[in-house]
């Protein structure tokens, strides 16, 4: 009975420490080259917000079942706008990694742009203006505004500065 134990917990053992390898899913490893690229183009929709080929959660089976179904079309002979085509009725617009370039997702590619561009002129604009804008203004009557202080009031102020920073 004593002997027992310890091949039992070897075997547990080994077993715990070769699961991870049984439940990689193995369509992962066998992917071609073109399902790769194909697959780069989509999100999985686990819900981690990631690329479809670059899901990394253990056991992931939503990514795995993507990757079968895709690889599984690629074997079949589909093209990459039937599988495209496949995922978005399942899934729906969400399924791509980046938003397609036609249609209102131009708006998305297109806005960054031309926002830089609003910025930019408006920034020359500003700066122009402020470079137009003179350096003083001169007071009524051609006269700056230093010109209104009195001489004993600036020897005041001076006096005044002196004795508050005496130590």
């Amino acid at each position: 009975m004593t002997r027992r134990r310890p091949i039992f917990a070897m075997a547990l053992l080994l077993l715990l420490a070769t699961l991870p390898v049984l439940t990689m899913p193995t369509s992962a490893l066998q992917l071609s080259d073109r399902a790769k690229q194909i697959g780069h183009k989509f999100m999985c929709m686990c819900g981690c917000n990631q690329v479809l080929t670059e899901c990394n959660h253990v056991g992931c089976s939503t990514s795995a079942d993507m990757l079968k179904e895709l690889n599984q079309s690629l074997a079949n002979g589909g093209t990459e706008e039937s599988i495209t085509q496949g995922f978005l009725q399942e899934f729906g617009t969400k399924v791509y990694a980046e938003p397609p370039k036609s249609g209102f997702s131009l708006v998305a590619w297109t806005l960054p742009t031309v926002y830089l561009v609003i910025g930019t002129l408006l920034v020359i604009f500003v700066i122009s203006r402020w470079r137009k804008r003179p350096a003083t203004k001169p007071a009524a009557g051609g006269v700056s505004a230093a010109s209104h202080v009195s001489p004993e009031m600036l020897e005041r102020a001076r006096a005044q500065a002196a004795k508050d920073t005496e130590d």
